[in-house]
């Protein structure tokens, strides 16, 4: 991924991948994101969390931040995935969000179709995300740009206590 500022065709909006003295402002988009979708409660990220994950040796994923006259207004976290039925890496969308006051203008699909870009780049074969359920508006706009709800997956999820207990199996 390019460190650079990436022009895109709304005027004065701009694409660029966050840096490490950023993690504040990325965990400020994350509490945000999770007070909109009413998750606040469930946010257990920290800047030193954030910042070991995100640039320390190994970074598990990378962030986007999506700036109009040059503040960030959004932001994208993303990791590359593996499908095995297509033989072909694949990106996974963890989070989008675009302040509300912002909105309407294009930055969301913006982001997404630079995602798309970045997939096609690494040769990859799609291009995945997930939208909660009660989200009606999120999962009309997905609709809109292409996206189809996978029926035939259901997400599954471990973690907390039962994370701890499957792993003592082993």
């Amino acid at each position: 991924m390019t460190k650079k500022e990436i022009a895109t065709k709304i005027p004065g909006f701009t694409i660029r991948s966050a840096k490490a003295d950023e993690v504040p402002l990325i965990l400020r988009f994350i509490v945000e994101l999770a007070e909109h979708e009413g998750l606040t409660q469930e946010v257990t990220a920290t800047e030193e969390l954030l910042r070991e994950n995100l640039f320390g040796e190994r970074p598990a994923a990378e962030v986007l931040f999506g700036c109009f006259e040059g503040e960030p207004v959004g932001f994208a976290v993303f990791f590359y995935n593996f499908s095995t039925l297509q033989g072909k890496p694949g990106l996974y969308l963890e989070d989008l969000y675009v302040r509300p006051k912002m909105r309407g203008r294009g930055f969301g699909t913006t982001l997404l179709a630079y995602l798309a870009r970045l997939t096609l780049e690494h040769d990859g074969g799609r291009f995945d995300w997930g939208v909660l359920t009660w989200n009606t508006s999120a999962r009309q706009f997905y609709l809109s740009i292409g996206a189809r709800p996978q029926e035939r997956f259901l997400l599954n999820r471990v973690d907390g206590e039962a994370l701890r207990e499957l792993a003592s199996k082993f």
